[in-house]
């Protein structure tokens, strides 16, 4: 296990590879903003359908979605960084509420870069519109850069996986995210990696399917507690 970030010894390779994920987990969130947003400016047709409220089935927010959202499948696999503690946020407005939560990851058995990862889950309660048809385009508009984009039945109202390996031969990012939509609530977990050919890869595409799965449906389910 390398030793941690600042820590007597460490090496500037260890330092390099937290500062690189730790701007993917930060281009993971702004990716997931800005294709909500792009979805609604670019795939007109997708969102002409009626805005009128949904209930919220329940659902709540609490004050720390690291605690309710807790990645408990991903944690068998990972460990939060000792180099950057959690991060969460909880806003309450009259139209929308909304919690998220940020991890540093790191996982043992090795010295490559695909021992870190970072992982962002943001959950929203629409209370003014109804959300499902920007859902519906933020996933056509993920299908159209080349995302593999993978409908997942019997969570809520609907859900999907998204999954893209992108880079060059020699090194590659990985982006996996579950979207869960179900009445006014919409969820969402993003798992970003990065690995060189060569050397030990992050969990496989159908791994990170089924991990996050479990991790989403847990969350959902927590939310209504």
């Amino acid at each position: 296990m390398p030793p941690a970030v600042g820590a007597p010894g460490a090496s500037k390779q260890a330092k390099g590879n937290l500062r690189r994920n730790a701007v993917w987990a930060f281009v993971g969130a702004l990716t997931v903003s800005a294709g909500w947003t792009a979805a609604v400016l670019l795939v007109p047709g997708m969102v002409s359908s009626s805005s009128s409220p949904r209930g919220l089935n329940g659902y709540h927010l609490s004050d720390d979605f690291c605690v309710t959202g807790k990645p408990t499948k991903l944690l068998q696999t990972y460990s939060v960084s000792d180099s950057s503690a959690p991060t969460h946020h909880t806003d309450r407005f009259s139209a929308l509420d909304s919690m998220n939560c940020s991890m540093s990851l790191k996982r043992t058995g090795g010295n490559s870069d695909s021992e870190y990862a970072n992982v962002y889950m943001r959950a929203d309660l629409h209370k003014a519109v109804n959300p499902a048809p920007e859902l519906e385009a933020n996933k056509e508009l993920y299908r159209a850069r080349g995302y593999q984009v993978t409908d997942i039945p019997g969570i809520g109202d609907k859900a999907y996986f998204l999954y893209k390996d992108d880079g060059s031969d020699q090194y590659h990012s990985i982006y996996a995210e579950l979207d869960i939509l179900d009445g006014g609530m919409t969820y969402y977990i993003n798992y970003t990696a990065s690995y060189s050919a060569g050397k030990s890869k992050p969990p496989s595409k159908d791994e990170l399917r089924s991990t996050l799965q479990s991790d989403g449906q847990d969350a959902v389910r927590a939310m209504k507690k």
